[in-house]
């Protein structure tokens, strides 16, 4: 397997033409299902999310941290308490008691809509492609579609006309996301000290080093 940091040239090296290029070859249009944005059975939306990105959010919505963002479960167990404890080692996105994002929101006619759509995180802005690099998040399912490295996976609006000034914006945002994913990744493992959680506390580790769930670093 690559290093991450041969990824990460790899993904500095994308072009944004050729990714764009794939993407109208997929085709895509976002219909406002919100199953990107939902919860499904007993499984709660997870949607990664920055530890910059949860700052913008908390700038735009004047939210706490812990609003806007919780520890990503994987790796955590529940204690006999039903709380949640351990290490983890990225932040998702709030859900709401439905187990929903917290920012999705419907209109009288059913049709989604994200209450932060100009602030988005980078995960959203490029739903539902990803690109074939190691260290790079894939979205929950396998890929239904793939064109050169760009991977689609299920979503009711693929195989729809896009434009290309939006296959443009999206394929950017997803060079972007790369990138930024692969930086992440690298900045967590040069950062990690083993943490000792004691019964029910939670330590998220990422580029800034080792949290507590409210944001603020772990002693």
């Amino acid at each position: 397997m690559e290093s991450l940091e041969a990824e990460l040239e790899r993904a500095k090296d994308l072009d944004v033409a050729s990714l764009a290029d794939a993407i109208e070859d997929i085709g895509f249009e976002c219909t406002r299902c919100g199953a990107c944005c939902t919860s499904e059975a007993d499984d709660p939306h997870t949607a990664t999310v920055f530890p910059d990105e949860v700052r913008d959010l908390q700038a735009t919505t004047e939210y706490d941290w812990r609003d806007v963002a919780r520890p990503m479960p994987y790796g955590l167990t529940e204690n006999p308490e039903g709380d949640l404890e351990g290490e983890t080692f990225e932040w998702a996105l709030q859900t709401d008691s439905c187990g929903d994002c917290t920012f999705y929101t419907e209109d009288e006619d059913g049709v989604g809509a994200c209450s932060v759509h100009g602030s988005r995180p980078l995960i959203c802005r490029t739903y539902p492609f990803s690109v074939a690099l190691a260290g790079t998040s894939q979205p929950m399912g396998e890929a239904v579609d793939e064109s050169g490295v760009v991977r689609a996976h299920e979503c009711e609006g693929l195989g729809r006309d896009i434009s290309r000034e939006d296959a443009e914006e999206l394929a950017a945002a997803l060079k972007e996301r790369a990138v930024r994913e692969l930086d992440e990744a690298i900045a967590v493992r040069d950062e990690y000290e083993p943490a000792s959680p004691r019964s029910g506390e939670v330590v998220v580790h990422d580029s800034e080093g080792a949290k507590r769930p409210d944001g603020t670093d772990a002693e």
